[in-house]
């Protein structure tokens, strides 16, 4: 059966990456739940997908500029939610346990890995024994290289477009690149279906992940093919639609 992981929590329902939306989304009956972290320059693990301010809150700037303080009083657009911190997040999330968590470490807003930032991930997953449950995700092969490194027993997801893919090489050099350092291989999903044959070639489908998907048809053609994993903005409808109940 497709597992279904709400992207952001569910971005298309809730404001991305706060707490609220991580509330509500446990209340549909997802498998996993995805979200992205950085690092500040004070210290904070901070859940936020961009490097920078603008999009996603009321303020400017990086997120890596942020004070404890100034992070705390930064208000998400269409929320009265502020941005979480790492902690916050797992503190609601751990006590579900039928519950996966995909946690996407992110590059600063020049495109480089945060220092430590790896270790400090996986030694906050580890404090609440969430090895089990987790995996660690990045598009950075660097950054996946060093959560096997400082935490060999949390399982590891790599995300990847055309774009990402091409760069390794292709799709033989990609999955070569990634064969005996991650658990499962996340594709864009257009990009995946595009060259399914070969993919299924390359990789077990029950490791596959189909990403992001959002309207029903789409969800179901990937449903039909047994996609091992599926991740949405509307984890809702790709529930529903598992369920067998009309979108």
């Amino acid at each position: 059966m497709t597992r279904i992981t709400g992207h952001r929590g569910a971005r298309n329902l809730w404001a991305e990456n706060s707490l609220t939306g991580f509330a509500e989304v446990l209340k549909l009956g997802v498998d996993a739940v995805e979200f992205d972290v950085h690092l500040t320059g004070a210290g904070e693990l901070v859940v936020i997908h961009d490097a920078t301010l603008e999009r996603t809150t009321e303020a400017e700037g990086e997120v890596r500029a942020l004070s404890p303080e100034a992070r705390a009083a930064t208000r998400l657009k269409d929320s009265t939610d502020v941005i979480p911190t790492l902690d916050e997040v797992l503190d609601l999330l751990a006590p579900h346990k039928d519950l996966d968590l995909h946690v996407e470490i992110k590059l600063d807003a020049q495109n480089r890995p945060y220092p430590g930032i790896a270790a400090k991930v996986a030694e906050a997953l580890l404090a609440r024994g969430l090895a089990s449950r987790s995996h660690l995700t990045s598009f950075d092969l660097g950054i996946l290289c060093d959560c096997r490194q400082h935490a060999p027993q949390i399982r590891r997801l790599v995300s990847a477009d055309a774009m990402w893919v091409e760069k390794q090489g292709g799709l033989e050099g990609f999955i070569e690149a990634v064969s005996d350092l991650v658990d499962i291989v996340a594709l864009r999903h257009d990009f995946l279906a595009a060259h399914w044959d070969e993919v299924l070639r390359l990789w077990p489908i029950e490791r596959l992940c189909a990403w992001t998907v959002n309207d029903a048809e789409t969800m179901q053609a990937w449903l039909g093919r047994g996609v091992g994993h599926l991740t949405s903005d509307r984890p809702d409808l790709a529930l529903a639609l598992r369920r067998g109940v009309p979108a």
